[in-house]
């Protein structure tokens, strides 16, 4: 054979070679085996991790101030006009920089600071106040840079009037159809009264804070932490203050793989129909096999029944001995694909059968996670009692604690897999999110199994089952999970 054609057959060999390989890539990346895991190796980063700090009111003014200095000393304008272009420009100072080098006037009108035309002042000594109509000297007059005049004791009273309805970053000229803003130091000094103005600097730090980018108040009750992050996602925030976790982007309980937009319209829905799935919220089930009432008082989905030992799945009332090969079809909901062509009437129930299927697997999790804080309690207890009985010390025994704390984690997650799925279109990265979201499944059931019987579970089995939750936990968060 000729050089030439070794050459050229083992080229097709390699092409093969490689399709053959890509093939059983694909294979092995649905095999259900913990083997893809990769346990041994090193962790990679973990996609939770977000840099953040907590500050306090004090440390927010001063870096408020900076900023406004900052742009002052950039542009060579007052704190006043800097603090209004921040603020009506979401507080980018490199991009106001830019604006203003190429267009400050323009920049001026386009942020309500200046009129595109102003009002002709008659240059009289005296002027009336078209508010009061009274006539006034023209020191007792007040007007911003639009020009139109009013008394002193209108925009008084005015100003009050605003700031009691809340609005304090945002007030206008008294004008009809002016929109120029009033900067914070004629409000402050045209208030007469001290503890309106007092009111007033709160409640304009407070609007700074909120519509500030890279800053949060911590939702915690009555915390005073407010939170900075140089990069703003929809990450995990712990304040250590008052303990509380929640989303840096939009405030409420973190949400993971869900996203932000997704989640508020999942607990809209939640509320909206609460009285239907009002009937799901009982805590009772008949057993599938000898149909006595049984009442869930752990978190794991895997039941026995306690008079005919009968192992079943509370979710879907299948045989546990052959769920590890149905977790898949348990936790992904089948559509009717002939929905389109039915009537309106078996359209909506076929709609209200999808939201009812996810928000009773939403649901049991939100139950569960509370049971397993009873578990968790218990294990404390128990540990107590090994370390007072000299049964070993509380770190001989704190990787019963560690796993109850991880399962709390990876059931958290599970939670907020429903609504993800809920709203996802049909196509083949739903398949394969429902894939990872049954995985995870299997192996957070399987974990608080173990945990509900770790006085006959062995140490090396149940940390090796937390290895495994914890890595198909960050599997679906780094493949699903948008930032």
């Amino acid at each position: 054979m000729s050089s030439e054609m070794q050459s050229q057959a083992s080229d097709q060999d390699s092409e093969y070679d490689q399709s053959d390989q890509e093939e059983d890539d694909l294979l092995c990346y649905y095999d259900s085996d913990s083997n893809d895991l990769d346990i041994d190796k090193p962790k990679n980063d973990d996609t939770e991790h977000f840099e953040y700090e907590l500050l306090t009111v004090e440390d927010v003014e001063r870096l408020l101030n900076e900023e406004v200095e900052y742009l002052c000393s950039s542009v060579d304008i007052s704190p006043a006009l800097s603090k209004m272009l921040l603020q009506e420009h979401g507080w980018q100072k490199d991009n106001l920089i830019k604006k203003h080098n190429e267009n400050p006037a323009g920049l001026l009108v386009e942020s309500n600071i200046m009129p595109s035309v102003k009002y002709q002042d008659p240059g009289a000594n005296s002027l009336v106040c078209t508010v009061c109509t009274i006539w006034y000297s023209r020191d007792r007059m007040e007007c911003l840079t639009c020009g139109h005049p009013f008394c002193k004791e209108c925009w008084d009273r005015y100003f009050q009037v605003q700031i009691y309805q809340g609005v304090t970053i945002r007030i206008q000229c008294m004008a009809a159809e002016c929109n120029v803003l009033v900067p914070e130091n004629i409000i402050c000094e045209v208030l007469s009264q001290p503890d309106i103005r007092d009111r007033y600097m709160r409640l304009t730090f407070m609007d700074h804070v909120k519509t500030h980018p890279e800053l949060r108040f911590c939702p915690g009750p009555n915390c005073p932490v407010i939170v900075r992050a140089p990069q703003p996602q929809a990450k995990k925030v712990d304040c250590s203050k008052c303990k509380t976790s929640f989303c840096f982007r939009c405030g409420i309980e973190y949400h993971a793989p869900t996203d932000c937009n997704t989640i508020k319209k999942w607990l809209t829905k939640c509320a909206d129909d609460s009285e239907t799935a009002n009937y799901i919220s009982a805590h009772t089930k008949d057993c599938p096999r000898c149909h006595v009432c049984i009442e869930k008082n752990g978190g794991c989905n895997h039941m026995q029944c306690s008079r005919c030992k009968h192992d079943f799945c509370w979710m879907c009332l299948g045989d546990w001995k052959t769920h590890g090969s149905e977790y898949y079809e348990c936790s992904r909901y089948k559509e009717n694909p002939n929905i389109a062509n039915e009537s309106a009437h078996a359209q909506a129930r076929e709609a209200l059968k999808k939201y009812l299927f996810y928000f009773e697997r939403w649901d049991n999790h939100a139950k569960s996670l509370k049971l397993e804080e009873q578990t968790l309690t218990s294990i404390k207890s128990r540990i107590q009692d090994k370390v007072m009985n000299n049964s070993g010390t509380w770190i001989d025994w704190q990787y019963l604690l560690d796993a109850a704390t991880l399962l709390k984690k990876c059931r958290y997650t599970l939670q907020y897999t429903y609504p993800y799925a809920y709203y996802m279109d049909k196509g083949a990265r739903k398949e394969l999110f429902e894939y990872q979201q049954a995985q995870l499944e299997a192996e957070v059931e399987n974990l608080s199994w173990k945990i509900e019987r770790a006085e006959i579970t062995d140490r090396g089995d149940l940390e090796n089952q937390m290895d495994v939750a914890e890595k198909r936990r960050l599997t679906l968060l780094k493949d699903f999970l948008e930032i």
